[in-house]
């Protein structure tokens, strides 16, 4: 009872602190800019002030209408790549951007553009990247209700050359952002505004030409960007050339001194060959020649709308609203012949076909006082989503497999605030009430075999909640930097409930604690962490099979560093060591996987580049690499392939209004497995060599 009693005491002390920070008197609130859009957000930096963490002037933040950025004061892990290090990337695609510049596991599955990868962030890799939620300026890239991949993440929809900046925030610490948050969020930023205008011209090794034209306006009360970009690629191996379009428009309008309007299209289409995975043994032996099936292929469509409001309701008060809209429509033949003798695999072409529209609004509102912050806010989303998936040869429909129509309504509400408690104490309490209810309809199958994998099913319904709780703290080092600790839980929809919509939701509870270091020329951050997941799925792209119900933890530890060494010369880097594994896990073969490592997971990930540039030079040049460590592949237990390391080389030169570009990727032509499933490999791309030049007018 004496326990019972201290803690009572202690948890009233704590909300009487928590109350009082919020009830503090905001003094310098009559010091704010008048002008809306002047409102500038204090440095993000734990040595804004060298002896306190409490925010000196009461600022609302900037024009950002949709998700706004994660501080470096916020008692979590995140990693913000800007652009200027997506330019100097020798990258392909956008996935490998982010593997090259902010640590983040990849896994290429060997297909087009529109076939998305896999992306893994602290041992979470679930297929096409579900784990990981995408978001572009306030609009969710997941595909709900999708038969492929519950929460197909297609990260070829960004528009590099209009990337403002790209933040990774790992776990799932953020209250404002709910399914398929499991793993972190990617949160990207376009450009709202631009002088002038820009235009790119690139090629390289094995057919690529790749060109984009950016142009805008910058006035006091409007800015806008219009871009479009072109790509075609070859590929570095026969029959795997692909076609990218893209057109990407903003505008941003203050309405009032109170008021600003920000409104935003994208349209993406692709079109791709796809040469198919090669075996073991032929990719030991280089033979990247081989194409399993020559009609295999596919494209795919994608347009988003948004609309977003900000306005300032008081001198401390702040709403911001969007409302957006997404139509999408993708189609694939692929061929995943049997595996060498084993006799799996479906050894014959399938298809697959998506259609699918959307809508969606978000709402918040901030309160910022001198101590604290508060915001309240809502979320809601409807997905209408038609699949089929046939049974083909040469493109040709032999019977159906699954074919079947689902909607899904979901809804949230959601809390995160932050204050200080103390001149050098910040704490965050957040949650999230999120509810999905979805609609599964199969289609009719004209002449259908009673009994048969095509028999039509009755219709099914669920709606179910979860809840997401938020907790960290952070203490300030004056002259150093700070401590934080925090504990959170994500979700995200399973794999399958597009024909089952009663299957649990994914859950993990995330714990993490970490030290932050701001120096003068450095700035670095260690984080332990570990999440413990329930119903943990995994899926076996040779047989097509999946299995659910399992546990699983991740654990291990998070590095990072940016360090100014001369005004010449920086180098940065991000590193996660992961230990995944499965707890208690059986398979729908009987196979058990407990102890094993997690598919499709690696010992440890990593990137690192050195960049030189002397102060007032025409030049810069960059020596980067990426790693990935032991690796898991899908399907295998017990199987680990050895750690590998890639060498890329880049810089550019100015030459008045243009800047030339030169890279190579992969200098040292390593061979590896973008990702490995039974006995077949995606391998990854040899020596390739770029180069474009960039103009502004």
């Amino acid at each position: 009872m004496r326990h019972v009693f201290v803690a009572r005491r202690v948890a009233v002390a704590l909300l009487l602190w928590w109350a009082n920070a919020l009830a503090a008197p905001a003094a310098a609130r009559a010091q704010q800019p008048a002008h809306p859009d002047t409102a500038r957000q204090q440095p993000d930096t734990l040595r804004q002030r060298s002896d306190t963490l409490v925010r000196p002037v009461t600022t609302l933040k900037e024009v950002t209408v949709t998700a706004t950025p994660m501080r470096r004061q916020s008692p979590a892990s995140s990693t913000t790549v800007s652009a200027g290090e997506i330019e100097r990337a020798p990258a392909t695609n956008p996935w490998d951007l982010l593997r090259q510049t902010a640590g983040v596991e990849v896994h290429e599955q060997g297909q087009g553009p529109g076939f998305a990868p896999t992306a893994s962030l602290r041992g979470f890799s679930s297929d096409h990247s579900t784990d990981l939620a995408l978001w572009v300026d306030g609009v969710p890239v997941n595909e709900p209700v999708n038969g492929h991949a519950e929460g197909y993440n297609d990260w070829s929809l960004l528009f590099p050359e209009a990337i403002h900046d790209v933040e990774v925030i790992d776990g799932p610490v953020n209250p404002r952002f709910g399914n398929f948050a499991l793993a972190g969020v990617v949160n990207v930023r376009t450009l709202e505004r631009m002088q002038g205008s820009r235009a790119e011209l690139s090629g390289g090794a094995y057919g690529r030409l790749e060109g984009s034209f950016l142009t805008g306006v910058d006035q006091p009360t409007t800015g806008a960007v219009l871009g479009v970009r072109g790509l075609r690629e070859g590929g570095w191996r026969p029959h795997s050339g692909y076609d990218l379009g893209q057109l990407h428009a903003r505008a941003v309008h203050q309405l009032s001194d109170r008021a600003t309007i920000d409104a935003g299209i994208g349209l993406y289409g692709a079109g791709w060959d796809s040469p198919g995975y090669l075996t073991t043994a032929q990719f030991a032996a280089r033979d990247y020649d081989v194409v399993v099936d020559p009609t295999d292929g596919g494209f795919k469509r994608r347009a988003q709308e948004r609309v977003s409001l900000r306005y300032i309701a008081g001198p401390s008060l702040l709403w911001r609203s969007t409302v957006y809209a997404t139509q999408g429509r993708w189609q694939l033949f692929l061929n995943i012949p049997p595996e060498p003798g084993e006799g799996e695999g479906s050894g014959s072409q399938s298809e697959e076909e998506d259609t699918r529209y959307g809508f969606g609004a978000t709402s918040a509102l901030t309160w910022s006082g001198s101590r604290a912050e508060v915001t309240v806010g809502t979320e809601g989303r409807w997905d209408h989503a038609d699949y089929e998936n046939w049974l083909t040869q040469a493109r040709v429909r032999q019977e159906p497999r699954t074919l079947v129509g689902a909607r899904q309504a979901s809804g949230a509400l959601f809390l995160a605030s932050s204050a200080d408690l103390t001149h050098h104490f910040r704490l965050n309490l957040g949650s999230r009430v999120d509810v999905l209810g979805t609609r599964s309809s199969p289609t009719p199958v004209p002449d259908a075999a009673p009994g048969g994998a095509d028999e039509t099913q009755p219709p099914a319904a669920d709606t179910r909640a979860v809840v997401s709780p938020k907790l960290g703290a952070l203490y300030h080092i004056p002259r150093l930097g700070a401590v934080y600790v925090n504990v959170s839980r994500g979700f995200r929809a399973a794999d399958g409930v597009i024909t089952d919509p009663s299957m649990p939701f994914i859950t993990s509870w995330a714990y993490e604690a970490g030290v932050k270091l701001d120096l003068h020329r450095v700035t670095a951050s260690a984080a332990l962490f570990r999440a413990d997941v329930s119903n943990e799925q995994t899926f076996d792209p040779i047989t097509l099979t999946t299995t659910s119900g399992g546990a699983s933890r991740r654990q291990g530890v998070e590095l990072t560093a940016d360090a100014h060494l001369t005004p010449a010369l920086r180098a940065h880097g991000d590193w996660t060591f992961t230990d995944a594994t499965y707890r208690d896990f059986i398979t729908e073969d009987g196979d058990d996987l407990s102890g094993t490592p997690v598919f499709n997971t690696a010992k440890y990930v990593g990137s690192a580049a050195v960049e030189l540039s002397p102060p007032g030079a025409a030049w810069l040049a960059q020596v980067s690499t990426n790693a990935v460590g032991p690796y898991t592949p899908f399907d295998q237990p017990g199987v680990t392939l050895p750690a590998y390391a890639l060498l890329h080389v880049g810089g550019e030169y100015r030459v008045g209004d243009a800047v030339l570009q030169l890279g190579v990727r992969n200098v040292m032509d390593h061979a590896y497995a973008e990702i490995r499933a039974g006995e077949f490999i995606a391998p990854g791309q040899p020596r390739s060599v770029y180069g474009g030049v960039r103009y502004r007018f």
